[in-house]
């Protein structure tokens, strides 16, 4: 894949600021294409290869790009692209398949200018109706259709897409700065203000450290609700005035005046699947054969035809189908010595199976913790979610045979998958048994109450998600969080009003399908999402989830919810269209999930008395009341508690904030 940075703005004006900050600093060079340049440097894991430049009078954008598809044998040297010279036109053969961005409409009038970090699939469909309106492209490149088509259907291009993308377009004659996210979130975008009204944008937020009028402050209200859902969940992020632009959202930015306007341009639906829709009469094997068949389709279109494409495999269901899809030359698992959280046989068997090699990496915790503030280092932002320290040593591996794989990220999401989705028996029965009025009306007396015995049980009595589910994970409750953190940082939302604006949307849904859509709205893109696309980049790999698909999205949402959970299994209908390929055991293989074995870790002394002496530090003192963190340590270590998760999500958070905020002073 690839990343870009960006900044809009007077930068005539911003370039004298720059250097007065810089002379200051003793710094050399204080130019803009200086400042551009030590950003792109910022994320040169995204794109080691190449690297191309674009500055204007009001905008200035920046490309790291990894791998040139197409360009087998052509030297991948940079390209310039600046408005004083002629560089924007891409005139020979080897430019015109290299396709280094930032690419522009060189062969019409040279007025609109394009970075994208993504892949438009359906990119020859539309390409051939674009030439017949009469766009000439100077590129095989399939993100060159964002060009010709914001020509020709203007912000309307985004839903005509199929793919993964984050882009911005610069239109030169309007003035405007027009981008959008993908559907589900796959590809980040991160935007912030200056303090002169200019726009930074770009891939990662740490390439913003690079500009001097860019001021790094911890956002105190990201903290609190963090430690209830383990990842960023706000859409400011834990850097003050840096936002990120939601999934299926779109962005105009008016360079004349500095306004941006967001919309959203698209939405799940899982209406569909309820009467009267017409998917909620469709029959299982109609489902089955639709989605086996889009699913292939899918797998199709994200591998990369010039270079050899492994896949990450694990016990699971979706991974496998996807493998067994594409059978790749190549798969690649990772493992640990604990009993019960090793996967990597049933990979290994499968690919045994399917007659392909298989490579497994055994983690060992030491090399875990070693490089745990790197992690959090390139996932930009604190994250919790356990697995990011496997997954960041599995696409290490990965990324030492294959420069391409693909996933099975995004199928517990959209066909149901996950055990939280599922209703335990007694549960069952107590739907059965107890008026629906009676269980609302007991979970709204017991929910402000302190957590007790059977209070989890009658929240999700109550059939109202809205009472109790938050998504995949609930670390800390609403009153722990708020007597862990020092008074400054209780000010953050509450979980309620994170979540209600979600659920308000989809008031009318049934109850599984309310819990999908909050998953895909917070879990998908804050932590799954995120830790697939920067861990990949991390090694320069190019990760894809074809899964996680337009179309496919189209029959998951149209599947009555009777084909996703039975009391059998979860996302039946998954497991069904995968039979097509997998051996049964694969196919009906229950979900265990990408377990991490944290809560064995922190039980051994080296790993405990290096948490310990953080938690006691003075950094975990300006933030925690650091009596309560070291008698949560402390009881874990004794065996009086498992507070892994808690232990855990307070740890990744003071190992961010000092690689960020400490390590890096300035």
């Amino acid at each position: 894949m690839s990343g870009f940075v960006g900044i809009a703005g007077e930068l005539s004006a911003q370039e004298t600021t720059i250097g007065a900050v810089e002379r200051e600093a003793n710094a050399a060079d204080t130019s803009i294409s200086a400042v551009l340049e030590r950003m792109m440097d910022r994320i040169i894991h995204r794109g080691p290869d190449a690297a191309g430049t674009f500055i204007s009078e009001h905008v200035a954008l920046g490309f790291r790009q990894l791998g040139m598809s197409g360009n087998s044998g052509i030297a991948q040297q940079p390209l310039t692209l600046s408005q004083t010279t002629s560089a924007l036109q891409l005139q020979t053969s080897d430019q015109a398949r290299s396709a280094l961005q930032p690419l522009s409409n060189s062969l019409e009038d040279n007025t609109i200018v394009l970075v994208c970090n993504g892949e438009i699939l359906n990119a020859p469909a539309l390409r051939v109706e674009l030439e017949a309106e009469g766009h000439i492209f100077a590129t095989q490149t399939s993100v060159e259709v964002l060009l010709h088509g914001y020509e020709q259907w203007g912000k309307a291009i985004t839903e005509r897409l199929r793919g993964f993308f984050a882009f911005v377009i610069y239109d030169r004659k309007r003035e405007t700065l027009f981008g959008a996210r993908d559907f589900f979130g796959i590809k980040p975008f991160y935007y912030t203000r200056l303090n002169d009204g200019s726009l930074l944008f770009g891939s990662e937020i740490k390439a913003f450290l690079e500009h001097p009028g860019f001021s790094k402050q911890l956002n105190e209200r990201a903290l609190k609700p963090y430690l209830s859902f383990q990842y960023s969940v706000l859409e400011e992020t834990f850097f003050k005035g840096v936002f990120r632009l939601p999934p299926a959202h779109r962005f105009t930015f008016e360079l004349s005046t500095g306004t941006m306007v967001i919309e959203r341009y698209w939405d799940v639906d899982f209406s569909q699947s309820l009467p009267p829709a017409l998917g909620a009469s469709r029959s299982l094997d109609e489902c089955i054969e639709a989605l086996d068949k889009v699913v292939n389709e899918s797998v199709r279109l994200h591998r990369v035809a010039d270079a050899p494409v492994g896949a990450l495999l694990s016990g699971g269901i979706d991974s496998s189908y996807v493998t067994s899809a594409l059978k790749p030359d190549k798969t690649f698992s990772v493992g640990f010595i604990n009993e019960g959280y090793d996967e990597t046989n049933q990979a290994r068997d499968l690919s045994d199976i399917l007659g392909i090699e298989n490579f497994r990496y055994i983690l060992d915790p030491a090399d875990g913790f070693e490089a745990f503030p790197t992690i959090q280092y390139h996932i930009d932002e604190p994250l919790a979610d356990p697995s990011i320290v496997p997954l960041y040593f599995l696409n290490k591996m990965t990324r030492q045979h294959v420069s391409h794989a693909l996933s099975g990220e995004g199928g517990d999401e959209l066909f149901a998958g996950y055990e939280l989705y599922d209703e335990p028996v007694p549960t069952r029965k107590w739907k059965r048994r107890v008026p629906a009025p009676v269980r609302r009306g007991l979970a709204t007396l017991v929910k402000p109450l302190p957590r007790f015995k059977g209070r989890a049980f009658l929240l999700r009595g109550s059939g109202r998600p809205e009472d109790y589910f938050i998504g995949q994970v609930h670390i800390f409750d609403e009153r722990e969080a708020t007597a862990l953190v020092k008074p400054k940082f209780r000010s953050g939302p509450s979980i309620a009003e994170i979540t209600a604006p979600i659920y308000q949307r989809v008031a009318g849904w049934d109850e599984l399908s309310k819990k999908q859509y909050l998953d895909m709205n917070l879990w998908l893109p804050g932590a799954m999402l995120l830790k697939g696309d920067k861990m990949s980049m991390a090694h320069s790999l190019d990760l894809r989830a074809p899964l996680l698909d337009i179309e496919v999205m189209k029959e998951a949402q149209s599947a009555p919810q009777a084909y996703r959970i039975t009391e059998e299994n979860t996302k039946c209908v998954l497991r069904a269209a995968a039979a097509h390929t997998l051996p049964a055991a694969w196919a009906n293989r229950v979900k265990t999930g990408f377990l991490t074995p944290i809560r064995f870790w922190l039980k051994e002394d080296r790993y405990y008395e290096r948490i310990r002496e953080l938690f006691a530090s003075e950094i975990a003192d300006r933030f925690f009341d650091c009596e309560r963190l070291l008698a949560l340590l402390n009881a874990h270590h004794e065996g009086k508690a498992n507070n892994g998760r808690k232990i855990w999500t307070v740890y990744s958070f003071l190992v961010w904030y000092q690689r960020f905020f400490v390590d890096e002073v300035a």
